[in-house]
Formats: C-alpha cells, sequence, structure tokens
C-alpha cells in the first residue's frame, strides 16, 4: 500500500484481505513478488482459547492464489479505491467540525449547507 495516499499497489495488499490471518508468506521478504509467495502448512486456529503452541496450530486450509488472480485481484483493489476519490477529496475540503459546531450554534445551518454543497459541486460522485 502506498503509504502518503494509501493506494493499494502489491499483490500483498490483495492477499491480506483474501484470508484472515497469517496464511502466507515470502521466501524472499525483501523481494515479495509471486514467484516467491509460499503458503504455510500450518496456521494459528483463532477459535483456540489456550497458550500459543503446536495444539493451537491447524493445517492451512487455504491455498496458493493463480498469478492472475493476485493481479485481477490488485487490479479491483485499485479500481474501488480510484472510484472513491471524490470522498477523499470532500473530505479534505468540507467544513470542519468546529465550523459545523458553530454553524450549529450560531443557527447558521443554511450557510453550513452552501459551503458543503459547493464541495460536493466541485467533487461530484463518479
Amino acid at each position: 500500500m502506498d503509504l502518503i495516499t494509501g493506494r493499494p499497489d502489491h499483490i500483498e495488499d490483495f492477499l491480506v484481505q483474501l484470508n484472515a490471518g497469517g496464511w502466507f508468506g515470502w521466501s524472499d521478504s525483501k523481494n515479495k513478488i509471486y514467484a516467491n509467495l509460499i503458503i504455510h502448512p500450518k496456521i494459528w486456529d483463532s477459535s483456540y482459547e489456550g497458550n500459543i503452541h503446536e495444539e493451537g496450530m491447524i493445517n492451512n486450509p487455504y491455498s496458493k492464489p493463480t498469478e492472475q488472480e493476485c493481479v485481477d485481484g490488485l487490479a479491483q483493489l485499485q479500481a474501488d479505491f480510484d472510484s472513491k476519490d471524490y470522498e477523499r477529496n470532500r473530505q479534505e475540503e468540507y467544513p470542519s467540525i468546529k465550523e459545523c459546531v458553530h454553524a450549529i450554534l450560531d443557527d447558521d445551518l443554511d450557510n453550513l449547507q452552501v459551503l458543503r454543497q459547493a464541495v460536493k459541486d466541485k467533487f461530484p460522485k463518479t
């Protein structure tokens, strides 16, 4: 994930949302490419309430997705993220909470709505 924008930018972003827990890893953590993707043979059973040791481990029920599934999954995450650009842009320009509280207390909701509508007009839903 891009640390500045939050936009998914690696197949790992797809993999972590595919299944819960530490079901996968990398044979080379400094070179996270599909060829280095590994599926752990055992994973922690989240329903187990005892101490972490062999008893809480189960055979990993998840299989390795194909490289194309990873590519397509990442592309879908990116498309979903990009489709919400208007929301992120609006959030930056909407009146602040403080401005909203003052508008409520000062009985100036009409002006607040004008400000909010201007932002909506500037960044319409796509």
